[in-house]
């Protein structure tokens, strides 16, 4: 008799809500010679893969490593053959395949994301991947219903496995591996980072975009800085607007539900914190339009943003994602030519500075995730079913992964504007 691996659903069938997630519920129909062919170019892609996969009839390929347990073939190649990487997720989610180390097996994958599809279907890719909905486009009512998504989930779900400090973006360390105890002051470290970066001082009118749960505004206020700071996320404006009287700091910040578009005034420095990756690529030139505009002459502007590869950031940029369906609707993570491309084309900024940290956001994110897991019957006594724990779970992890990989990477950037007009 088969045994399953820690954490597996093997042996059982998963009770998942079809009115909170059809997708997942109804398997894709898929004829047979597709989900063939998608089978063949699976183990085609797996088998030279430092992993193990085994199914249930006991068969096993892989040039070993981290052992993947697919619990249902048929229902998993369908997936993988109608809806490619967001077939891949749903079938996590299903419970359809489990790793007694997910993190390690998605490093793999994404490690070899480029070889794992055939070059003449990369070429056509424009074909048969799924594309972006309309309904997703950042526009400014499209942008607040794409935040309100996630950040509006629950303000008490994040607490669960965010430090104190509730900073939801990469901490950093001092030296790895990282420790929980230690994660508010890394996250601390990273905040004092950028304000320094951006000179933010006694006097400093500074404008936030993307407020988070006000972190950062604290702390700038603490400096002495005036602070406005703008989000889309109601829970995030309240609970920011909350700490910010805690601290007795409600004279010199003010947290405004904003669309950055709609930001007046000027300012002596601009600060945000994995903003960019929620904008999406059409709006990007607005984005850092709006930061020229906002910066006085001789500010400066202090930005923290995940990266990817640019040719990779090519063949996504137009397709739908499973993060973009589940998690972050309207996202889309930038390359470092992109950014730079962008800001050279479009403003009076000049690329002062970049740094890279990928490596921290890997043990933030492994440490989050470790914090989840634990408090799984908390996040269960919210509200959340086992179906969201296991789309938690597979973020959290899928996105490590993406950093451990080198897959994703996470700079800060420091743009500065001439003192006098060109």
């Amino acid at each position: 008799m088969r045994t399953a691996e820690p954490g597996s659903t093997a042996g059982r069938r998963m009770d998942v809500n079809p009115e909170l997630w059809p997708d997942v519920v109804d398997r894709p129909g898929a004829s047979r010679a597709r989900t063939a062919v998608t089978r063949a170019l699976v183990r085609r892609a797996l088998e030279r893969l430092p992993l193990r996969v085994r199914f249930p009839d006991g068969t096993r390929f892989g040039a070993g490593g981290p052992l993947v347990e697919i619990h249902d073939p048929e229902a998993f190649h369908r997936r993988i053959g109608t809806q490619g990487l967001i077939g891949f997720g749903e079938s996590y989610m299903a419970g359809e395949w489990d790793a007694p180390d997910l993190v390690a097996a998605l490093t793999v994958l994404a490690g070899s994301l480029p070889e794992l599809i055939p070059a003449p279907l990369q070429r056509l890719r424009g074909l048969w991947a799924p594309k972006q909905p309309g309904a997703q486009r950042n526009t400014p009512g499209g942008a607040r219903d794409n935040i309100s998504r996630h950040y509006d989930l629950s303000n008490d779900l994040f607490a669960l496995f965010l430090d104190d400090t509730l900073s939801y973006s990469a901490a950093l360390f001092r030296g790895f591996p990282a420790t929980w105890p230690l994660l508010a002051t890394a996250q601390h470290r990273k905040i004092d980072r950028l304000l320094d970066l951006a000179e933010v001082g006694e006097g400093t009118r500074l404008l936030e975009i993307g407020t988070g749960w006000g972190e950062l505004a604290l702390r700038a206020a603490a400096r002495g800085a005036h602070v406005t700071s703008l989000t889309l996320s109601r829970e995030q404006r309240d609970l920011a607007r909350e700490r910010v009287r805690e601290a007795g700091h409600a004279d010199r910040v003010s947290i405004e539900l904003c669309d950055y578009r709609e930001a007046t005034g000027t300012y002596d420095a601009v600060v945000s914190v994995e903003m960019i990756e929620a904008v999406g690529v059409e709006f990007w030139p607005v984005y850092f339009r709006t930061v020229d505009a906002r910066l006085a002459p001789g500010g400066r502007a202090a930005l923290q943003a995940i990266t990817m590869p640019h040719e990779r950031m090519l063949a996504a940029r137009h397709t739908f994602t499973w993060i973009q369906k589940y998690i972050f609707p309207g996202g889309q993570v930038p390359s470092v030519e992109a950014v730079e491309e962008t800001v050279r084309d479009h403003t009076r900024l000049a690329v002062t500075r970049r740094d890279a940290h990928g490596a921290h956001y890997a043990e933030t994110l492994r440490l989050w995730r470790e914090r989840f897991t634990a408090r799984a019957d908390e996040v269960d006594a919210l509200g959340f079913d086992e179906t969201f724990r296991r789309m938690w779970t597979f973020y959290l992890s899928y996105s490590e992964a993406g950093f451990r990989s080198g897959y994703l990477d996470v700079q800060h950037y420091l743009f500065t504007k001439e003192s006098t007009p060109r």
